[in-house]
């Protein structure tokens, strides 16, 4: 009676823990191996994600741990820079994180456009399936995202000509076609996680009829780690790995805390505190950093499963985390009979999600300004980088948002004696200029202007400049002076 009455929701959150689980073990494992580091590195950072994270305030049902929106950009950190040097740029990316937290900066990650970071997500999904392709053949994928693309057709066509490859190929393809088919499947079966299930059939089969196909490489959870050393703590000086921790420190919080707003929506419980949860975030990835592990985010898919195993406190999430300890550190064998074109299969599968087919066509229907911000920030993922097409993405949402805001409505009253009114209403900003102008330089030159500008809600600098400039030529015509009636600021509104 006592521990039900401590813990009035134990039952609920042990079965949602373990459900959470069985749903986390295999995308661990398999970020960290499209991450190019060892498989034990996505069991900690999950580890951490459940315990340390978990336990503090922010989201309550919230699961945290390796993503498959962060591989992309963790491969390159670590190609660039070496895993020596991910514990370095992990650890600032908490540091930042913990920062913005205490400054009371995470709520203003709610004002990231959603079209921006669905095209972030949409690129980072393209990368991903691409280089996971190559993978579930057994081949090596190109360097960059474009390379990955335009080299799928000659990568099928060695896969054709190898036994090996074509083998590979096999158990990937089984896997994802199984889990694009559980939802299918009766409620009892699907018990069990589509993507446990995946990986474990398919090494099933591997084992069964002895397929020549790479396993996971095993080195032990405590040889895993990898602690920061000195040298890299100096190369975080240079901008390439300052740039690198800006993407990872920008991308993880925005993937965090929208995640977190979607998650809200999923349940009647306690809701997000914004600042808190971007703390947490920054506990687990500084603790992460020092172990040189993998970044952490929130995860959608993991935290929604949560909600829907019927979880009710943050215990589910931390149970999570213990139960991946256990697992790390009594069957670690177990990783070495993984299949690697299994787990290809998955984040394959993941990566597809990744991609919001049906939102882009509804956004090109409905908003096609911002159809074309989503569209242009994943092109830009995928032939730049990471970091710059996030840049691009929001500068063009930016440039969007000032157009759209730019409405402005020139009319002009002549009745044929007298002075000619014209009204100037909505926002008069540079963007708008050149109409601006056309309208006022094709009245008559010999007529008085009266012009009026109370209906304007926001004049700049340029338009208030070249309005008084035509003013004064219209003047110097011959005419009577142009009457300006109400002029606002510059910086201001008026009316």
């Amino acid at each position: 009676m006592r521990i039900r009455t401590a813990f009035p929701h134990l039952r609920q959150d042990f079965t949602a823990s373990v459900v959470v689980f069985l749903v986390a073990l295999p995308l661990c494992v398999g970020v960290a191996v499209a991450s190019g580091v060892p498989a034990e590195l996505g069991l900690i950072t999950g580890i951490v994600g459940g315990i340390v994270t978990g336990l503090m305030r922010g989201s309550s049902l919230q699961v945290s741990g390796p993503a498959a929106g962060l591989t992309v950009l963790v491969f390159e950190a670590v190609r660039s820079f070496g895993v020596a040097a991910l514990g370095v740029i992990v650890l600032a990316t908490g540091v930042l994180q913990l920062a913005m937290g205490a400054l009371k900066l995470g709520r203003w990650f709610r004002a990231i456009s959603v079209s921006v970071v669905e095209g972030m997500l949409a690129g980072i999904g393209l990368v991903l399936v691409a280089g996971q392709l190559y993978a579930a053949a057994g081949l090596e994928a190109p360097a960059s995202g474009t390379d990955k693309i335009t080299g799928l057709p000659g990568a099928a066509a060695d896969a054709i000509g190898s036994p090996a490859a074509l083998a590979s190929l096999s158990l990937g393809a089984g896997a994802v076609v199984l889990m694009v088919l559980w939802r299918r499947l009766p409620a009892r079966v699907r018990a069990v996680p589509g993507a446990l299930a995946a990986v474990a059939l398919a090494t099933l089969a591997a084992l069964v009829f002895d397929m020549p196909v790479a396993t996971v490489e095993v080195s032990g959870l405590f040889d895993a780690v990898q602690l920061p050393g000195a040298d890299a703590f100096g190369e975080l000086l240079g901008p390439a790995m300052l740039g690198t921790v800006a993407a990872f420190t920008l991308i993880a919080s925005a993937e965090s805390l929208f995640s977190a707003a979607a998650v809200d929506r999923l349940h009647d419980g306690p809701r997000t505190r914004y600042d808190q949860e971007l703390m947490a975030q920054g506990a687990g990835n500084t603790v992460c950093g020092l172990l040189g592990a993998l970044p952490m985010t929130a995860v959608i898919v993991r935290s929604a499963t949560n909600v829907q195993a019927g979880a009710k406190t943050k215990a589910s999430r931390v149970l999570h985390g213990v139960w991946l300890l256990l697992f790390a550190a009594l069957l670690p064998a177990a990783l070495a009979l993984i299949p690697l074109p299994a787990l290809a299969g998955v984040l394959i599968h993941a990566g597809g999600k990744l991609i919001p087919l049906r939102t882009i066509v509804a956004l090109w229907r409905e908003h096609r300004g911002e159809a074309m911000v989503l569209v242009v920030t994943a092109v830009a993922i995928v032939t730049v980088n990471m970091f710059e097409g996030v840049l691009i993405g929001l500068a063009l949402a930016v440039v969007k948002t000032a157009w759209d805001a730019s409405h402005i409505r020139v009319e002009v009253m002549d009745k044929g004696a007298g002075p000619i009114q014209v009204h100037v209403t909505g926002n008069a900003t540079f963007l708008r200029l050149p109409r601006l102008l056309d309208s006022l330089e094709g009245l008559p030159r010999d007529r008085p202007v009266e012009l009026d500008l109370t209906g304007l809600h926001h004049l700049d600098h340029a338009c208030r400049t070249a309005m008084e400039n035509w003013a004064e030529r219209h003047s110097a015509a011959g005419t009577d002076p142009v009457r300006l009636t109400e002029l606002p600021s510059a910086s201001g509104a008026s009316g």
